[in-house]
């Protein structure tokens, strides 16, 4: 954890192994912008997530919170309240902390449709979810929003999701957008990517990949050698950061 000295307003980011965090760097570089000397943001760590009610209770001037892998859903037990659309998504990864209560949020949704609407097209009307995660459930839901189909694809399939050996070229071209929601290819771990048969992709595809380090995952590289479109995660972090930002400020 982080030193923080005698900061009066204090944030923080719950997840486990997050020592390769985005928000606590994004968050202390956005308070040095701001001139915000008596912020500061922490990583809290996290073997179980029995252990969040300690965090809640013992650092002192705590006013909001960042969720990630794996806690997303595991924390909403312990809030007091969930707004509505976090409920509907039923993954929560931002916390406004007021008093005794705490209120869980979901600026995952937020951020990851505005990253993504600039590069969808017409044809881009099914897609293909990789992973059933936290992340994942927002994924859906903007999809939903956005009035594009969507299968699960699971490394353990139930009901309709599709396993990876189901996916061959009839369903990519029948889901011309692809996310990746799965940990596969994060650094350092840069080879790794998901089990698809990416020789049957093209250039009408879109290959969305949550992940933001490296910049071009081993998924997104093929998808980009065969001329498909590609984004990362780093647009979307951003932009839910700074929801965030907005919910413990408003």
């Amino acid at each position: 954890m982080a030193n923080t000295g005698n900061k009066i307003n204090r944030y923080g980011l719950v997840g486990k192994n997050i020592s390769y965090s985005f928000s606590r760097g994004y968050f202390a570089q956005k308070f040095t912008d701001m001139g915000l000397d008596n912020h500061s943001y922490e990583n809290f760590d996290l073997q179980h997530i029995e252990e969040f009610p300690e965090i809640i209770r013992h650092t002192k001037g705590l006013m909001g919170l960042n969720i990630t892998i794996p806690y997303k859903e595991e924390v909403m037990p312990f809030l007091t309240g969930i707004d509505d659309t976090a409920k509907q998504i039923g993954a929560v990864n931002t916390i406004k902390l007021k008093g005794r209560e705490l209120i869980g949020y979901n600026t995952d949704a937020h951020g990851f449709q505005k990253s993504l609407e600039p590069f969808l097209a017409k044809h881009h009307g099914s897609a293909l979810i990789l992973g059933t995660g936290g992340a994942s459930k927002a994924v859906a839901f903007v999809l939903g929003q956005l009035g594009i189909t969507f299968r699960f694809v699971s490394r353990n399939p139930i009901h309709t999701q599709l396993g990876y050996k189901d996916i061959d070229k009839d369903i990519l071209q029948q889901h011309q957008v692809i996310v990746n929601c799965t940990p596969l290819g994060t650094y350092p771990n840069i080879k790794q990517k998901p089990a698809l048969p990416y020789e049957c992709l093209n250039k009408g595809h879109l290959l969305y990949d949550l992940i933001y380090n490296p910049a071009k995952t081993a998924f997104l590289l093929e998808g980009e050698s065969r001329g498909a479109t590609i984004c990362n995660g780093l647009r979307m972090l951003e932009l839910q950061a700074e929801k965030a930002w907005e919910i413990w400020n408003g």
